[in-house]
């Protein structure tokens, strides 16, 4: 039964995973929520489709849900119960030195290590205590920084080198090219130079995630998480209402809390001229990062690596050296194409084969571009993986494209393709997006933002919603735990 607008307590606008964790943790506090969402269907970055061909499953967006099973806030539901499985490929992630040449980021820290010769010893120290710890670490780090923490030994631990460079970090830790480069990969996810302050921290994430509770992929493509977080939205007595774009806030039906999934620049169209002037200039002053550029392809069979242990691995990273990846991501962040780029490819399919018909395969790859970019970059990640599987070309059946520009046409919140939510250097991931002890809060009365450009920013995780949405029932409704 619909919820009558007088009867509203609250309002989430965007239904991606930070948009339906807020509208899920004002409902577990007994409110009457509604989530309005432009597209026709649910998920924002968490949807599925047969992009290529029927019966081929692909994920538009995100695919590896690693940092949901981090989460404090996914680790409150019981996905099980709502019907969702995970599928875990047998080696998270591996690093292409060359292409006969990979090092292997494995379940488990002595396993990775084995696998670094001199450097193994070096790897097991800075990871050991991490991965222990991980579970008292991750409430922490993914929250508004800085901030205190009862775990002061561990904070330090991860604190202390995550503040390096990432490139700073793996050469002053290790002395050889395989752990100096998957260090170099990780971080790079983040799409920002690897010299920039505060990038070892992504490398430290992934690689406590990987090596903790591995990378996994939703069986049947991630659009069933989304589906599973509406239907326990719903069981609370929430609703969504889909294709339904809001233009202005001032069209919204009353509600005493309005918590909004959008991008800084999306939230200064909807208030117009109702923000304050401090407050907008730090909107408008919030900048976005590099675009990637993807594509997904449907597969007569599986990836044909050179290095065999690849066909066991999850997610593949293609950039060469420390120094070819540093460079890349350098170009990338001045607007220009690297003249070798850093690809994520990830093979979804080899653990999860309901993706597929019968004997074929799905996989889609990125590669980082400029801000905006048109170009299509298929050509130039199709070499990459060439040159390590020779035969792959032979492969596709069909391929679906999406440039920078397509990407934020699809989803507005990726502006200018940018995948993060804004750019993820260090002085913009503590005032995210400005400065402030409450970063959800805006100006506004009862209006909170709750989007990737919040902390902790980008990923799979839900806690910017979450965190927004406990800002708004403790300011607007007196609850606290």
């Amino acid at each position: 039964m619909a919820i009558p607008d007088r009867a509203l307590d609250a309002i989430v606008v965007g239904s991606g995973p930070n948009g339906l964790a807020a509208a899920i943790t004002l409902a577990r506090a007994g409110l009457a929520v509604r989530v309005y969402e432009a597209a026709s269907t649910i998920g924002g970055g968490l949807r599925s489709a047969e992009l290529t061909l029927p019966g081929f499953v692909h994920d538009p967006y995100a695919t590896v849900v690693a940092m949901a099973l981090l989460s404090p806030f996914f680790r409150s539901l019981d996905l099980g119960r709502l019907g969702v499985e995970l599928a875990e490929p047998e080696i998270p992630a591996a690093h292409l030195l060359a292409p006969d040449r990979a090092v292997l980021l494995h379940r488990s820290v002595a396993a990775t290590a084995a696998g670094l010769g001199r450097d193994g010893p070096t790897w097991q120290r800075l990871f050991r205590p991490l991965v222990r710890d991980a579970d008292r670490l991750m409430p922490w780090i993914l929250g508004p920084i800085p901030r205190p923490t009862r775990h002061l030994v561990a904070a330090a631990r991860f604190g202390l080198p995550a503040l390096l460079p990432a490139a700073a970090l793996a050469r002053l830790a290790f002395r050889e090219e395989p752990a100096r480069a998957i260090v170099g990969a990780l971080a790079a996810h983040a799409v920002v130079p690897l010299e920039s302050p505060g990038s070892a921290a992504f490398a430290l994430v992934l690689g406590i995630a990987a090596q903790h509770v591995g990378w996994p992929v939703v069986r049947g493509g991630s659009q069933r998480l989304a589906d599973a977080l509406a239907a326990e939205l719903s069981r609370l007595g929430g609703e969504i209402v889909t294709d339904a774009p809001v233009r202005r806030l001032a069209d919204l039906p009353p509600a005493r809390a309005i918590l909004l999934d959008v991008s800084p620049s999306a939230l200064l169209a909807l208030a117009g001229d109702g923000l304050p002037p401090g407050y907008r200039r730090a909107l408008e002053r919030f900048r976005y990062g590099p675009g990637v550029g993807k594509v997904d392809w449907a597969l007569a069979g599986p990836i044909p690596w050179r290095v065999p242990a690849l066909r066991r691995v999850g997610t593949v990273h293609l950039a060469g050296t420390l120094g070819e990846l540093a460079a890349a991501e350098r170009r990338v962040a001045a607007g220009r194409l690297p003249r070798r780029p850093f690809v994520i490819l990830v093979q979804a399919s080899l653990s999860d084969p309901s993706r597929a018909p019968t004997g074929r395969h799905t996989a889609w790859a990125t590669t980082h571009v400029p801000h905006g970019s048109t170009l299509d970059v298929s050509s130039v990640i199709e070499a990459e993986i060439e040159a390590a599987a020779p035969g792959f070309r032979d492969l596709v059946l069909a391929r679906h494209v999406q440039t920078a520009a397509d990407l934020e046409a699809a989803n507005p919140n990726l502006v200018g393709g940018d995948i993060g939510g804004g750019l993820a250097t260090l002085p913009q991931l503590v005032a995210r997006p400005r400065l402030a002890l409450d970063p959800y809060r805006t100006p506004l009365p009862g209006v909170y933002l709750c989007s990737a450009s919040t902390p902790p920013g980008g990923g799979v995780h839900g806690m910017a919603g979450y965190r927004a949405a406990r800002s708004a029932l403790r300011r607007e409704f007196g609850i606290r735990d």
